[in-house]
C-alpha cells in the first residue's frame, strides 16, 4: 500500500484529497474525498464526482487513511504549561497556590515559550483550535498570540479583564481594543476573559458581556467548579456563581463557562434557556476537580458544549475518551446508562459542538464546504483500528495520537507524524526545559502534595 508523503502534502495547493473515508456530522463517509484551496474546503463529496469536476487537480490518494475534523479544545491555558506535575496530587483551586506564582513569574520569553509549547502538545494530539483563557503573566498579549501563530494553530485569545480588586477604569477600553486588535487574522480569534465572577465587578460583567455579543465573541469565565468558589459567592451575593451571572445580565450565547461542574437542577435550566455555553473538562475534573459535569444532560437539554483540556494534557482522543468515561463513572452506572453517548457524542462536542461553543461554528469543526481546512489524517491500519465494526467508538475507546499521520490548519500542513512543519520541535522543548526550571525557581509556589517520590518514602516508614 503506498503510503503519503509530505512532500505531496504540503504544498500551496489546491489539493484534492482522496483518504478512504471522510468523517462526516452523520458518520464516516467511505469513499469522499475533499479540495482543499486558500484555506478552505472547496468541496466535499464522493471521490469520483470531485475528480469530475477538478479534472485539473491530480489526486493525492491517503490508503490506509481517515481524514476527519481537528479536535478543539474549549478550555486551556497555554502559560501554564511550565507547571506539568506541580499541581498532580493538589487539591482544588491550586491557581492561588501554583498557577497565580507561576505565570507571574514569567518574563515575556518564558510566556511565549511556554505557550508555544503547549501549542505544540495540542498539535501532536491532534487539536487543530485551542481557546486560551487569559494568562496572567505581565507580558502584551501578543505574545501569546505570535507562540500560537507561530506554532500553526488557531487560538481563541483571551484577555484577562479581572478588576474587583482594583477598579481599574481602562479594563474595558482594553477589551474593546482586544476585540479589534486581530480584525482579518486568520488564526487569532479575539476573546474576553474574568477568572471567576468574583474577580470583576457586576459592570464589567456586563460590560464584557455586552462587548463579545456585538463582536461575535466569546467570554470565557470559570464557573461552578470548586465548592469553595461556590460558598464564596454564596456569601458575597446570596446566589451560586451562574446564578449570579445570570442576575446580573451575563449569561447568553457569549459566555464559555468552563467547568460548570456543580450545577443544580435550575441552573442547567438557565443555561438552556440563555443558550450559555459549557467547556467540559473530564480530566480537570478527575485530577482537581470536586465533581464531574452532567455533560449527558447537556446534551440531552440541548446545551451548547465543547470538550476542555484545562492544559492537562494535549491528546484530543484520549480527551474524549475521559469525557465518556468520566460520565459512565459519574451518572452511568448509577442509572445502568450502558450508552453513556453512544460514542458519537463526544467526537460531536469534542469538534463541531467546541467550535460553537468557543464561538467559532461558522468557521472550522466540520468538514463541509466553505468551512476552514483544518484536519487530521488518522492512520485506521494499526491494531487498535484496522478491524472496524464501528469507527466512531473505536476512535473514542482506542484511538491516540500516535495514529495521527498530519494535521492541518488553515489548509496548511502543520505537523507531520508527531513532528513541526517548518520548525524544530525538539530545539524548542529543549529551549523550554531551561527557562521552566528557572522560572519554577522565581516563582512563590506552595505545595500541599509532596512529589511522588517523596509521598512513597514516607508511605513505606512506619
Amino acid at each position: 500500500m503506498n503510503q503519503p508523503t509530505p512532500s505531496l502534502l504540503d504544498g500551496p495547493g489546491p489539493l484534492l484529497l482522496v483518504p478512504d473515508a471522510v468523517l462526516l456530522p452523520e458518520g464516516p463517509a467511505d469513499g469522499h474525498a475533499v479540495v482543499v484551496t486558500d484555506g478552505s474546503f472547496a468541496a466535499v463529496g464522493p471521490a469520483g464526482e470531485l475528480a469530475r469536476t477538478h479534472p485539473h487537480l491530480d489526486p493525492v490518494r491517503l490508503p490506509g487513511h481517515l481524514l476527519m475534523p481537528g479536535f478543539v479544545d474549549a478550555h486551556h491555558h497555554l502559560t501554564q504549561s511550565f507547571g506539568s506535575a506541580l499541581a498532580f496530587g493538589e487539591p482544588s483551586e491550586i491557581f492561588r497556590r501554583v498557577w497565580v506564582p507561576l505565570e507571574g513569574a514569567l518574563d515575556e520569553e518564558a510566556a511565549y515559550v511556554a505557550a508555544k509549547l503547549a501549542a505544540f502538545e495540542a498539535l501532536r494530539g491532534g487539536f487543530t483550535t485551542v481557546a486560551d483563557a487569559g494568562t496572567r503573566a505581565d507580558v502584551d498579549i501578543e505574545v501569546i498570540a505570535s507562540a500560537a501563530r507561530d506554532a500553526g494553530i488557531r487560538c481563541v485569545l483571551g484577555l484577562v479583564c479581572n478588576d474587583a480588586d482594583d477598579e481599574n477604569p481602562s479594563v474595558l477600553d482594553s477589551a474593546e481594543k482586544h476585540l479589534l486588535r486581530y480584525d482579518g487574522d486568520p488564526l487569532i480569534h479575539p476573546s474576553l476573559a474574568v477568572s471567576i465572577p468574583e474577580a470583576a465587578t457586576e459592570k464589567t460583567l456586563r460590560h464584557t458581556a455586552r462587548l463579545a455579543a456585538e463582536a461575535g465573541a466569546v467570554v470565557q469565565i470559570h464557573v461552578n467548579e470548586h465548592l469553595a468558589g461556590v460558598e464564596r459567592s454564596l456569601v458575597l451575593h446570596g446566589l451560586r456563581p451562574l446564578e449570579h451571572l445570570h442576575s446580573i445580565g451575563a449569561l447568553g450565547p457569549q459566555l464559555l463557562a468552563a467547568h460548570a461542574t456543580l450545577l443544580t437542577p435550575r441552573e442547567l435550566t438557565l443555561l438552556a434557556d440563555t443558550g450559555t455555553a459549557v467547556s467540559y473538562n473530564p480530566v480537570a475534573s478527575a485530577w482537581k476537580g470536586n465533581a464531574v459535569a452532567p455533560a449527558t444532560t447537556m446534551a440531552e437539554r440541548g446545551i451548547r458544549f465543547g470538550l476542555g483540556t484545562d492544559g492537562t494534557r494535549g491528546d484530543g482522543f484520549r480527551l474524549t475518551e475521559a469525557a465518556e468515561f468520566a460520565q459512565r463513572l459519574a451518572y452511568g452506572l448509577v442509572t445502568g446508562d450502558s450508552s453513556c453517548g453512544a460514542g458519537w457524542t463526544w467526537l460531536e462536542h469534542a469538534t463541531r459542538g467546541g467550535a460553537d461553543a468557543v464561538g467559532l461554528g461558522a468557521r472550522t469543526g466540520t468538514i463541509a464546504e466553505g468551512l476552514a481546512a483544518d484536519f487530521l489524517l488518522v492512520d485506521v491500519t494499526n491494531p487498535e483500528l484496522a478491524l472496524s465494526w464501528d469507527l466512531p467508538w473505536e476512535l473514542v475507546r482506542r484511538g491516540n495520537r500516535d495514529q495521527i499521520t498530519a494535521v492541518f490548519v488553515e489548509g496548511r500542513m502543520r505537523l507531520w507524524r508527531g513532528a513541526p512543519v517548518g520548525w524544530d520541535g525538539e530545539a524548542l522543548v529543549r529551549r523550554a526545559a531551561g527557562i521552566a526550571r528557572a522560572a519554577v525557581r522565581r516563582a512563590a509556589i506552595t505545595r500541599v502534595h509532596p512529589t511522588s517520590t517523596a509521598a512513597r518514602e514516607a508511605s513505606t516508614v512506619r
